[in-house]
This record gives structure tokens, C-alpha cells and sequence, in this order.
């Protein structure tokens, strides 16, 4: 028998996580750097967006328990975050 207390534990640990990345996440944007080092910095910045729908897509919603929805998620996130990431590079004149 579980109670509420042990159904709230992966909640609790998945919103730690997100706690963490958001840190990360401040902590990138408060660097000031220029040229390829900008670019490094704003794949940085997907990357942990990407890990951070990742969670909130397996853990919050629940997804974690399919493997064919975490996949196909995770593939459109990661589709999205690369071309993202291409417009911000065309846009930055690299």
C-alpha cells in the first residue's frame, strides 16, 4: 500500500531537478561573452530547456512510463531545439 507521502517522493526529486536546471540555466545567461563562445552558451541554453521539458514531460505528465511517447517527444523537442538553434545561428552571423 503506498501512501501519499511516497506518490509525492518523484514529484518532489523531479521538481528539485528542474530547480537545478533553471539554476544553470540563470547562471549561463549571466555569462557575457562574445564570437563562437556566444554560440556554445546558446546551445547551453537549449540543451537545458530541452532536459527541462524532458522532465516535466516524464515525471509531471507521466510519459515516462511509454517508451514510444517519451521517444517521439523527445524527438520533436530535440527537432525543434536544433532548428532553433540554426535560426539563431543565421541570425547571429557565424
Amino acid at each position: 500500500m503506498t501512501t501519499d507521502s511516497t506518490r509525492s517522493i518523484p514529484a518532489i526529486k523531479a521538481w528539485a531537478v528542474l530547480v537545478f536546471l533553471s539554476a544553470m540555466t540563470t547562471l549561463l545567461t549571466l555569462i557575457d561573452v562574445s564570437g563562437t563562445w556566444r554560440l556554445i552558451i546558446g546551445a547551453g541554453l537549449l540543451a537545458l530547456a530541452g532536459l527541462k521539458a524532458h522532465v516535466i514531460l516524464t515525471r509531471y505528465l507521466g510519459l515516462g512510463g511509454s517508451r514510444f511517447w517519451t521517444s517521439a517527444f523527445d524527438s520533436a523537442i530535440t527537432g525543434f531545439l536544433v532548428i532553433g538553434f540554426g535560426v539563431y545561428v543565421l541570425g547571429s552571423g557565424a
